[in-house]
């Protein structure tokens, strides 16, 4: 059952290459505007050059690009939580608030478990590094 009552629409390849633009848009502009994934970005270009010059294997990369990829869906959400709550609330907001606190928290929660899985990820290939 359709909640806005509109027919069902046929698959279209054009319209799912379409999709893929909006996509691409939205992460264009949380880029752009949000302070929070310039710093994901940083941390996810010096996760990917460590990993690389420590020689990270392919059992290592697959936990290290899920916890980047975590953090990133958090951000994402977390932006559009933010821009739903400021178009359906403009003035403040005590409910609207805590909504946003607890998307913000949900990807310091994603950040911290990145942090920890990369530490043990890196370990002991920073051992070996500073072994050699």
């Amino acid at each position: 059952m359709s909640v806005t009552n509109e027919p069902t629409k046929r698959f279209s390849f054009v319209a799912r290459i379409h999709s893929f633009g909006f996509a691409f848009s939205g992460i264009g502009f949380m880029l752009r505007t949000q302070h929070n994934a310039w710093v994901h970005l940083a941390a996810s270009i010096i996760v990917v050059g460590a990993g690389f010059g420590l020689r990270v294997s392919a059992s290592d990369w697959r936990w290290l690009i899920v916890a980047m990829l975590l953090v990133w869906a958090a951000e994402a959400f977390n932006t559009a939580v933010e821009y739903v709550c400021d178009m359906v609330s403009p003035g403040y907001s005590e409910t609207v608030k805590r909504a946003k606190d607890v998307a913000a928290g949900a990807v310091l929660i994603n950040a911290i478990g990145a942090a920890l899985i990369g530490a043990l990820t890196f370990w002991p290939y920073v051992g070996e590094f500073l072994s050699r």
